[in-house]
């Protein structure tokens, strides 16, 4: 992807994957709480905790298929994540994910302040995966993280998800420029697995170009 800019600052991710059929762990929250899938009626509650999305678009969300899943403290909404299965756009860094039939893709998750260090993320993660392998033939899940958010990573890593490579998102002679580096010791064929979810055909022509310049 190459998105002319006059001032788009380096921002930085993290790739993460985990295969349904190796072993993870079930983990629970540290507070009373009760996670589950929600559905349609749960939009109204979701619309008053989630930044910038209104109550239109989380029930479209629910009518193109995607799945919402919750935690609640003493019936109150406190914590959720969404997952998608074919594609999905990452507006913050203007990615369009592309996804295989077999795969799902984890995002837009997040705890209110008030009840975050508890354990709910990764707990809710844990359930997700718990109910994807149980209720579909998903083979793959992956998620991404901020590269500074160092609780998402830990909560990612801590429900057995492995970091696959690094996602770069900068400006290169006043152009926009994405591109996925492997992590340290990831098998290349995986790597190129994460582009190909995470790069649109344009990324992947721009990659190509800049890793042969590299070498």
């Amino acid at each position: 992807m190459m998105v002319s800019s006059a001032n788009d600052p380096r921002k930085a991710g993290t790739i993460w994957v985990l295969d349904l059929a190796e072993d993870f762990p079930v983990i629970m929250p540290l507070v009373d709480a009760v996670l589950g899938r929600a559905g349609p009626e749960a939009a109204p509650e979701l619309a008053a905790i989630m930044e910038g999305v209104t109550y239109p678009e989380i029930l479209g969300r629910f009518e193109s298929g995607r799945r919402c899943y919750t935690a609640r403290v003493e019936e109150k909404l406190v914590a959720y994540g969404w997952v998608s299965f074919d594609e999905e756009y990452v507006g913050e860094l203007r990615l369009r994910l592309r996804l295989k039939p077999k795969e799902a893709y984890i995002w837009d998750c997040a705890t209110i302040p008030a009840f975050r260090r508890q354990g709910l993320y990764s707990s809710l993660l844990s359930l997700i995966l718990q109910d994807l392998r149980r209720n579909s033939r998903l083979e793959r899940v992956w998620i991404g993280a901020n590269l500074d958010n160092e609780p998402s990573q830990h909560g990612i890593a801590r429900a057995g998800f492995h970091r696959v490579a690094g996602l770069v998102v900068e400006r290169v002679l006043g152009m926009r420029m994405v591109w996925v580096e492997g992590w340290p010791g990831v098998p290349d064929a995986l790597v190129d697995e994460a582009r190909r979810v995470f790069l649109d055909d344009r990324d992947k022509i721009w990659h190509s170009a800049f890793s042969h310049a590299a070498s």
